[in-house]
């Protein structure tokens, strides 16, 4: 016997692109590019790594679920600096975690009341590990279409007050994955006072925030402490070194926010069991507490960008979004057969957007959009869209 929710769970958006491409066979003479996963390409900055050699003994010793205080204060020192904050307690507002995949799904298993048909908000498209947590916590998916007519957002005002009171938990994701779109601080705000009118918990996924090239896009503590809360009562949110500092397979991130509910998700994790190896923190303290690279790192995705918009705006409307390194872009033609063409005639790998979504209010509002991960160098990245604009004129 297994879970019955495990039924329900799809496959993940990448199996379904290897069946898409399955039989093809891309031409020879053409180099591969793979644009179609969000794994930054860039070698991982010299001093984490020398950090985590430097401290490899420590590697014969467990780990403690809360982790290093001095990581946490790191990670408290960060977020007050970056979101503005009066204050955040290392010790009871911070949560090292094995990389935000992780913790944004079992965050759910332990914050989930199945006994009362609860749902689970999320944005559609989305990361697909929201849906994956909601179902196997006992929980039913709510998918709220970001979609161009709502400028690739959720339309919160529009969720019926029915749902509101049956919701548990709802997953936000500032900057977008895949739209690279930024709720503003006045919803967050809204948001917040929705949790507490209706009952429920706000995960806010935030691994996107240090690849912006504008303003920086506030954060969900910020819109807490604007409010005058600083417990961040219902609110918690999620970091990750992968992103901002090119190191993916670190697998280092943190949960902070409202002390009640981190604690609650403390006593899950001591049985859970996914503590960050010494090693792993050291190098974590090393990143948190340098901002150089940070920016190297963004303005390096800035000049790749422009130069994937620059070549694609020869042949489609392209606009450069405020965060991320993703196009969300709009094919002339059905995104599957748009992705298996584009791979089978320029051997460049793109995800379909219908993987992303689900069918909601009668429409997949992934459908007929493709997401372009523009991680590769700047030469693969310009080659890349050099090869998407001819296949484009090629229709």
């Amino acid at each position: 016997m297994t879970h019955p929710a495990l039924a329900r769970l799809q496959p993940y958006p990448f199996e379904k692109l290897a069946r898409l491409k399955a039989g093809v066979l891309p031409p020879q003479d053409k180099s591969a590019i793979v644009l179609s996963i969000g794994e930054p390409q860039d070698e991982p900055p010299a001093f984490i790594a020398e950090t985590v050699a430097r401290h490899g003994l420590l590697l014969g010793k467990y780990p403690t679920t809360r982790g290093l205080f001095s990581l946490r204060e790191a990670i408290a020192s960060w977020l007050r600096w970056r979101f503005n904050l009066p204050n955040i307690d290392p010790e009871r507002q911070v949560l090292p975690v094995a990389g935000t995949r992780e913790a944004l799904f079992s965050f759910a298993q332990a914050m989930i009341d199945g006994r009362k048909r609860p749902l689970v908000l999320m944005p559609n498209p989305f990361y697909q590990i929201y849906e994956g947590a909601a179902l196997l916590a006992g929980a039913e998916p709510y998918y709220l279409n970001a979609t161009e007519q709502t400028r690739f957002l959720p339309d919160f005002e529009a969720v019926p007050e029915e749902v509101w009171q049956r919701c548990q938990l709802l997953y936000l994701c500032s900057p977008a994955n895949p739209t690279g779109q930024v709720i503003a601080l006045e919803t967050l705000k809204s948001l917040i006072e929705k949790a507490h009118r209706f009952d429920f918990i706000l995960a806010s996924d935030e691994c996107y925030s240090e690849l912006y090239y504008g303003d920086p896009p506030p954060g969900l503590l910020q819109a807490a402490a604007e409010l005058g809360d600083c417990e961040f009562s219902r609110c918690v949110v999620f970091h990750s070194l992968s992103k901002r500092s090119s190191v993916p397979g670190l697998r280092s991130g943190f949960v902070a926010g409202d002390p009640l509910l981190l604690e609650r998700y403390f006593l899950y994790r001591t049985y859970h069991g996914c503590a960050l190896p010494l090693p792993t923190q050291y190098a974590s303290i090393a990143a948190w507490q340098d901002e150089a690279h940070v920016e190297a790192n963004r303005q390096s995705y800035r000049v790749r960008l422009l130069a994937a918009a620059e070549a694609l705006g020869t042949v489609l409307p392209v606009t450069v979004p405020p965060a991320g390194f993703y196009f969300w872009l709009k094919t002339p033609i059905d995104d599957l057969e748009f992705a298996r063409g584009l791979f089978a005639t320029q051997n460049v790998t793109v995800l379909p957007g219908s993987f992303l979504a689900r069918e909601a209010d009668g429409l997949n509002p992934g459908r007929g959009y493709v997401r372009i991960a523009w991680v590769q160098s700047l030469e693969m990245c310009r080659e890349a869209a050099s090869r998407i604009a001819e296949f484009i004129r090629q229709l």
